[in-house]
């Protein structure tokens, strides 16, 4: 298997050092010499629109991706409407920001209905679409670790979410393959190669064993079970060049100094990915 003898391609995202703002983020990446950052919502919304951008032009680095849009499925119309407008004005933020793709965590069923809520979300991507593409941003399906479809997404698997993104234009829909959500899939390298031309994100983190918690227990790369290299080289051979997010939830990351988990986080991503 090939090793990965650069960063070039390395992308915070900004969720690993949540203790950071984003200004701090920022700064710490240029202390880092990381090229790409992926940016949340929340950290944005903070400082608001016009301060990230200056901070995000002023750094010189790169937005990977912005997370996150989605959370389609509502018990009414007018809760479900509100969630495509807040989707529409997540697509507004990623264009002016310069970001290529908005990130779709798809949301739950809004009852005990999972096949409707699945429903919810091709309508609620099918309205999003056309305002996502006149503004130049592709939307990336991330499917999700089936523990989280009754709380966060009933797109649970990568071959559902590139079956779901093959009803659009490779232009405007694509999928993020994240390895703490699919690797576990037994068949997932064919769902990779089916995702071929449409693979907008790759994110990186390990599977703890035992699992400490079931939203908090990623680990860094080499701390667990996932074949990450693997992985990452099939995701290659689609054809995807695109930055590598490492992506962590994790109280005791969290805790740590943000210049050493960048620190840390540039070793295992050479080492392990």
């Amino acid at each position: 298997m090939s090793q990965l003898t650069s960063i070039e391609r390395l992308s915070l995202n900004q969720i690993t050092t949540n203790q950071w703002s984003l200004q701090e983020a920022v700064e710490g990446c240029v202390r880092a010499e990381l090229p790409w950052i992926a940016l949340w919502r929340h950290k944005i919304a903070e400082i608001g629109l016009k301060e990230s951008k200056r901070i995000i032009q002023n750094s010189g680095i790169q937005i990977s991706s912005i997370c996150r849009g989605g959370m389609f499925p509502q018990s009414t119309p007018k809760l479900r409407q509100e969630a495509l407008d807040d989707n529409k004005r997540a697509v507004d933020e990623a264009a002016e920001l310069g970001a290529e793709v908005l990130v779709l965590v798809c949301g739950p069923a809004a009852g005990k209905d999972i096949a409707e809520g699945r429903k919810m979300v091709e309508e609620g991507i099918q309205h999003l679409v056309p305002y996502a593409e006149e503004r130049g941003v592709k939307l990336g399906i991330e499917p999700l670790h089936p523990m989280y479809a009754a709380e966060r997404s009933v797109i649970v698997s990568l071959g559902e979410a590139v079956t779901l993104a093959q009803k659009f234009q490779p232009n405007q829909v694509g999928v993020v393959v994240d390895v703490f959500h699919v690797w576990w899939d037994h068949d997932l390298y064919n769902q990779i190669e089916r995702a071929k031309g449409r693979i907008l994100g790759f994110h990186v983190s390990d599977w703890i064993v035992p699992t400490p918690d079931m939203l908090m227990g990623r680990g860094m790369m080499g701390d667990g079970v996932i074949e990450l290299r693997r992985i990452r080289e099939a995701v290659e051979k689609t054809g995807y060049k695109g930055p590598i997010e490492v992506e962590i939830f994790n109280q005791e990351i969290w805790d740590t100094p943000g210049d050493e988990v960048l620190a840390l986080m540039k070793e295992r991503y050479l080492e392990h990915v």
